[in-house]
């Protein structure tokens, strides 16, 4: 069965993005280290940020931001 995903989006890819960097900023500071990807799915935008070295440790900060109302509905920060 697959995941209905709304159609009618109040929350672009490029806000969601800008929700979730401004945030993580306030966090990380520096978020040069990080490649962020990011996915539509029935539940938000998930925005994630991964260490780009494999010789680094720890982890970035992971959102789901609300499509309908940009609100960050979750964000977990690994490090």
């Amino acid at each position: 069965m697959a995941t209905q995903i709304p159609q009618s989006l109040s929350v672009s890819r490029d806000q969601a993005l800008s929700i979730a960097k401004e945030d993580a900023e306030k966090a990380y500071v520096d978020l040069k280290p990080y490649r962020v990807t990011i996915k539509r799915e029935a539940d938000g935008w998930h925005v994630d940020y991964e260490l780009i070295g494999a010789n680094l440790q720890g982890g970035g900060p992971h959102y789901i931001i609300d499509m309908s109302s940009g609100a960050i509905k979750s964000k977990r920060y690994e490090q």
